[in-house]
């Protein structure tokens, strides 16, 4: 898995879909704003690194990139940590809305509900 000085990639012990990844800073801090400019740009550059392993390996047809900051937010794990999750045409019937399923009441915006 790729790596840098800073962070490193890990396939997700509780994956949503094939190939799902973590991008997780090697130094302790608690989301991503505890990080440093230097972790944040470490995070971002393995975000690309990894994008590039799940195409050679799964070729998924779109991803979903995420942190929980908090528990409000949803973090379980108080270790920041970034999702690359790989999506597949047709792994949801209606994907739109994206990542603002997180408050599922708010996520349909466009259908006037």
């Amino acid at each position: 898995m790729p790596s840098n000085a800073l962070a490193h990639i890990r396939l997700d012990g509780f994956p949503v879909s094939e190939g799902h990844l973590l991008v997780v800073p090697n130094r302790h801090a608690a989301d991503w704003f505890d990080l440093t400019a230097a972790e944040q740009q470490a995070i971002m550059e393995l975000v690309g690194q990894g994008k590039q392993w799940l195409e050679e390996r799964y070729q998924p047809d779109g991803y979903n990139i995420g942190m929980n900051c908090g528990t409000a937010a949803g973090q379980t794990v108080l270790h920041m940590h970034c999702h690359l999750i790989p999506r597949y045409a047709g792994d949801q019937p209606d994907p739109r809305g994206g990542v603002r399923w997180v408050i599922p009441e708010k996520a349909d915006y466009w259908s006037g509900r």
